[in-house]
């Protein structure tokens, strides 16, 4: 009997996936009571990612959803513009709208990548982009990406920028519940910008 295309996924392939999910969703919008308590229910190891993934879980489960939402709304909304603006364009150019986000939308439609149409922020929105990655890597647009298009997509919309990005939200002024979801976004860009340099192009 023929494998299907999730069973042909490699298990730390899976995994990687997850993680750029998890995060997406964390980045996306506040973390609703059910997010937090599956937050809450995370285990890390010693490395840099499991510490950072550690801390997240213990300030999951002294958070509640009303103050991630104002933590959020500080961090990514507030009154004209939050303290962060996660967005390729502006991290890569000073501007939103620009030539960062053209870009990404020509390879968007190269991988079959539609924007969902209840979705208005732009699509170099760093949650978009990890949402992005996640489904590359499972196949959520067609067939599971070779990791040279994953690759690719990663050095060309990611990686340019996300590490600092997630430098900025572990040391902003409001982030409390979003600082080790920083610390855990840089350091798993870091694990993903080693892999994909040890792979051939």
């Amino acid at each position: 009997m023929a494998e299907t295309a999730q069973e042909m996924i490699a298990e730390e392939d899976r995994l990687r996936a997850d993680l750029y999910d998890f995060l997406g969703v964390l980045l996306a919008t506040p973390p609703d009571k059910v997010l937090l308590q599956k937050t809450r229910a995370l285990s890390g190891d010693d490395s840099e990612l499991g510490q950072a993934v550690q801390s997240l879980a213990r300030l999951a489960g002294a958070t509640s959803p009303s103050v991630a939402e104002a933590e959020f709304n500080a961090l990514f909304i507030g009154l004209g513009r939050g303290e962060l603006l996660p967005y390729a364009s502006y991290y890569l150019t000073g501007f939103l709208n620009e030539k960062p986000l053209a870009a990404l939308r020509g390879d968007m439609g190269r991988l079959s990548i539609i924007r969902a149409p209840n979705v208005f922020e732009p699509e170099d929105n760093i949650a978009s982009l990890f949402e992005m990655m996640a489904g590359l890597i499972t196949g959520r647009f067609g067939a599971p990406a070779p990791v040279s298009v994953q690759k690719d997509f990663f050095n060309r919309h990611l990686g340019p920028w996300a590490g600092h990005f997630f430098t900025d939200l572990e040391g902003a002024k409001n982030s409390v519940f979003y600082a080790p979801v920083g610390a855990a976004g840089r350091a798993f860009i870091e694990i993903e910008k080693d892999a994909f340099r040890m792979t051939a192009d």
